[in-house]
């Protein structure tokens, strides 16, 4: 079956913290075919990770190393190094994809009001704008 999956089937995989549905989602998990895996959700997961979970940085950029290299996973991978490479720089994960997807559809300069974002991204040679 080829599967296009939500951040809770991979959040219930991943932290196991409901034993029936963490069965049930690494069971289709390992039955599919292929797992299609939306920039959104990974941002999503990604955020419960951090925020609800409280999983250090690290780990969480290991957890999505590791489902990017399964087989089965098909994502847009460029954008999803992008957000790793801003996640493991200390900033955001979703900044990073936001930043990477709006210039591959043609935007120039990515412009927040997120500091931190915007200093993490000029350090990787992106154009960037800090708004006030």
């Amino acid at each position: 079956m080829k599967i296009s999956v939500d951040t809770n089937v991979l959040a219930r995989a991943m932290m196991r913290d409901h034993p029936e549905q963490s069965r049930t989602a690494r069971a289709l998990l390992k039955e599919a075919s292929l797992i299609a895996v939306s920039l959104p959700c990974l941002c999503e997961l990604v955020w419960v990770l951090r925020q609800d979970a409280k999983v250090a940085k690290e780990d969480v950029a290991a957890a999505i190393r590791a489902l990017l290299n399964t087989a089965n996973v098909v994502v847009n991978r460029p954008a999803v190094e992008a957000g790793l490479a801003l996640l493991e720089a200390g900033g955001d994960f979703a900044d990073g994809v936001m930043a990477y997807e709006g210039a591959w559809l043609g935007g120039k300069t990515f412009v927040s009001f997120d500091k931190q974002a915007i200093t993490l991204l000029s350090k990787q040679g992106q154009d960037t704008q800090l708004l006030s």
